[in-house]
C-alpha cells in the first residue's frame, strides 16, 4: 500500500493528458473467435488461450502511465490462470521498475524517521533499508500472488466491480484481502493473501535487525500489510472514476 501512497503523492501533478491503460471489451479478448472445422464452426478460444489474451492486456495496465496495475482485471468472468501464468504475473509485477523506485522512497522515509536503528545511518544504512524494503515487496508478491494461489487454486487478481453503489463497491474492495475468487469460479476465503503476508513477515526476520524481529512483530507486519492491501484495493476500484472526473477521460 505504501506504493499507492507514494504514487499518489508523486503523480498527482502529472499532466492531465496522462492516460490509464484500462482494458476495454475489445482488448480483454472476450470477443468470439471462430475456428472452422470442415463445414462446422466452433466458437471461442480455449480457457488457456483466453487467459493468455487477458493476461497480456493486464500486463499493460498502468495508472497515469507509470504505476503498474497488472493484478487487476475488469473482466468479471475472466478465465482462470494456469500455474505458470500466476508466476508470470507475479514476477512481472515484482521486477517492474516502479517497485525499485517505491523501495528507494520507502527506504529514504524509513531512514529519515530513523526506523530500524540497527541498520545504522549513512549510505550503508540506506542500502540495508532499501534491500529490506524491496525484499518485503518481492516476498509478499511471490508468496501471496504466485505460490499460495497455485497451491490453493485461488485467483491472485483483484476483480474490479466497476459498477453499483459506492457502498457495495467499497465493501467489495475492502473484503478482497480476505475474500477472493477461486479457479473454479466460486468465491471463498483469501487464504493466499493472508498466508502470503504471514510468510513474508516471517521471512523478514532473517534480514531485519535483531531488535525488530519476533513472532509479535511478524503478525503485526502481516496485519499492517493486509490493511494496506485493502486501502490499495479501494484506490484501484475507484481510480477510473476519479480519472474520468478529473481528467475527463472517456
Amino acid at each position: 500500500m505504501k506504493n499507492w501512497i507514494i504514487a499518489f503523492v508523486l503523480l498527482s501533478p502529472v499532466s492531465l493528458n496522462a492516460q490509464d491503460n484500462a482494458p476495454t471489451a475489445k482488448d480483454t479478448g472476450q470477443e468470439s473467435v471462430t475456428v472452422a472445422k470442415g463445414d462446422d464452426a466452433t466458437a471461442g478460444p480455449s480457457q488457456h488461450e483466453k487467459a493468455k489474451q487477458e493476461l497480456k492486456q493486464q500486463e499493460r495496465q498502468r495508472i497515469l502511465g507509470v504505476v503498474p496495475n497488472f493484478n487487476t482485471t475488469n473482466v468479471q468472468n475472466a478465465a482462470p490462470l494456469a500455474v505458470g501464468q500466476k508466476f508470470q504475473l507475479a514476477f512481472h509485477s515484482a521486477i517492474d521498475p516502479f517497485e525499485f523506485v517505491a523501495a528507494a522512497l520507502d527506504a529514504g522515509l524509513s531512514q529519515w524517521q530513523k526506523d530500524f536503528p540497527g541498520y545504522g545511518l549513512g549510505a550503508q544504512g540506506y542500502a540495508k533499508r532499501f534491500g529490506a524494503a524491496y525484499a518485503d515487496q518481492f516476498s509478499g508478491i511471490f508468496w501471496g500472488n504466485a505460490v499460495y494461489p497455485s497451491l490453493l487454486h485461488e485467483d491472485p487478481r483483484y476483480f474490479r466491480k466497476g459498477e453499483g453503489t459506492v457502498k457495495r463497491r467499497l465493501l467489495h474492495a475492502i473484503s478482497s484481502t480476505v475474500w477472493t475468487k477461486n479457479d473454479n469460479g466460486t468465491w471463498g476465503p483469501n487464504y493466499s493473501n493472508v498466508l502470503g503476508n504471514l510468510t513474508a513477515g516471517g521471512l523478514s526476520n532473517l534480514y531485519y535487525p535483531s531488535s525488530d524481529r519476533g513472532v509479535g512483530l511478524t503478525f503485526q507486519r502481516a496485519a499492517t500489510v493486509t490493511a494496506e492491501g485493502a486501502i490499495g484495493a479501494v484506490f484501484v476500484e475507484f481510480w477510473p472514476d476519479i480519472s474520468n472526473k478529473v481528467f475527463h477521460h472517456n
